[in-house]
């Protein structure tokens, strides 16, 4: 049994983990557990199901890591191959990795095996590795389901289930793959449930899932409000190319994260950065695998400074140090808003969250505000675009990329000069080197042999003749 629930949890230590992960803790220089992790622990260690609510960069991968992998060294057993005792499931491939490297960097001192499988790459090492046997087993469930139905894994022996993002899965349409996973699981587990937003279709899933779950919840605002300074600039459409071009020159930038809200948005404006000199990475769903993985190490080295992502690739993102978010596009809904700024302030640490705000958008600004219960700071746009650079390029927006329309045509003025005459009739230059074309009824009414030119009247199709009947007898 785990320790009680108190409110004197200072550090790791009263959580009464394995020396192991302590040990590995202290490595990392982990001291305080956050919020959502001294409350979620003590269930998990005491065998409870429990729902999880809380945003992005609170701390939820360890809160549900830690006690996991308490439990396998506590209970150390051989790995039977093709049958894992835990499975941890994530919506996108950049997630399941992150949570694998968590795993990894906790269980440093521990002796057990673990393996992490998705989409997109060879089924080769995967396979072998299940085959050989892991003790937990972090999964996407397409490539899951793939495996399942090849036999590589069977889910009889399971003891503890972990879905995270939940939210996120059912937005990426994961809900059927969810329920032929569900089915198969073993009525005797341990169920935890964790989600940034509780919508209903959420909430119904976790009471198809979990028995007698405990809920605990950290509320949104108290980490947007203490950890990050919010500020809105109202800019029209085709003026926040050079608003966020000064932005990055003037401010004090260590790394950014750019929200746009398609997948061509994300690579126009990472172009359009690359033109003015600011090297910038675009990552989305249409790049593979290895593209996306190599931009990640990228950004997490700090080779380049700017991510320019979408909503559903940036959910695999788990890099400190972040100083700014921008949503270059507004979220669709408020809900979003939250996930996106919690790539900045982890830890303790402060950020900045700017958010583009279109004249039309302003309701969707208070929609966000009531739901972090905070105050976006507004600020008014004064900037002077840019000179050169990629002022100079094509400044359409994505939407005029798309559907372009052919502007206005000048109003002509008559003016007095070489080209007008006083009469107001306009004379037009032919080109120099050519005669000038002088037109008369002659040369007009005849062609340059002198013959006038006739127009041969259309005298139609001609009619097919009728066939000779036929004799009888032929």
């Amino acid at each position: 049994m785990g320790p009680p629930l108190t409110e004197s949890t200072k550090s790791f230590s009263d959580l009464k983990l394995r020396k192991a992960i302590l040990k590995s803790l202290e490595q990392e220089g982990y001291d305080v557990p956050t919020p959502i992790q001294a409350e979620s622990i003590p269930h998990i260690i005491n065998g409870h199901d429990l729902i999880g609510c809380a945003q992005t960069g609170t701390g939820k991968t360890a809160a549900f890591s830690l006690p996991i992998l308490s439990f396998l060294d506590e209970d150390r057993r051989s790995a039977k191959p093709n049958c894992p005792r835990v499975l941890i499931l994530s919506p996108t491939r950049e997630l399941a990795i992150q949570i694998g490297e968590s795993i990894q960097t906790y269980g440093r001192n521990m002796k057990f095996r673990h393996a992490v499988i998705y989409g997109g790459v060879s089924q080769h090492r995967q396979t072998k590795a299940l085959n050989r046997g892991v003790h937990l087993l972090v999964a996407t469930p397409g490539r899951l389901l793939d495996l399942m139905n090849q036999g590589f894994i069977h889910l009889n022996e399971l003891e503890i289930f972990v879905l995270d993002e939940a939210d996120r899965m059912l937005d990426m349409g994961f809900l059927p793959d969810l329920k032929k996973i569900i089915k198969t699981l073993p009525d005797e587990r341990q169920s935890l449930f964790f989600s940034a937003t509780m919508p209903q279709k959420v909430s119904q899933l976790a009471n198809s899932l979990l028995v007698d779950p405990i809920r605990v919840e950290v509320s949104p605002n108290s980490s947007t409000v203490e950890n990050i300074k919010q500020v809105a600039y109202m800019v029209p459409k085709n003026k926040k190319r050079d608003l966020l071009l000064q932005l990055l020159e003037d401010s004090n930038f260590g790394s950014a994260i750019i929200f746009t809200r398609t997948k061509r948005g994300a690579d126009l404006l990472a172009t359009k950065l690359h033109q003015g000199k600011i090297k910038a990475e675009a990552i989305h769903g249409n790049k593979s695998q290895a593209a996306r993985q190599r931009i990640l190490n990228g950004f997490k080295t700090g080779k380049t400074h700017i991510l320019v992502a979408t909503d559903l690739a940036a959910r695999g993102i788990d890099v400190d140090g972040i100083t700014h978010v921008i949503n270059f596009d507004m979220p669709q809904e408020a809900e979003d808003y939250v996930h996106r700024i919690g790539r900045t302030g982890r830890a303790g640490a402060t950020g900045i969250a700017v958010t583009f705000c279109e004249p039309g958008q302003k309701r969707g600004l208070r929609d966000i505000e009531r739901l972090t219960e905070s105050q976006i700071e507004i600020l008014t746009n004064t900037f002077q675009p840019l000179q050169g650079g990629a002022n100079d390029q094509d400044t359409r927006t994505e939407d005029e990329l798309r559907d372009p329309r052919p502007q206005q045509r000048r109003k002509f003025q008559r003016k007095e000069g070489p080209t007008s005459s006083p009469s107001g009739e306009r004379k037009f230059k032919g080109r120099p080197g050519r005669k000038k074309f002088n037109k008369s009824s002659s040369e007009s009414s005849e062609s340059s042999f002198g013959k006038p030119r006739t127009k041969k009247p259309f005298k139609g199709k001609p009619k097919r003749k009728p066939k000779p009947a036929r004799r009888p007898g032929k």
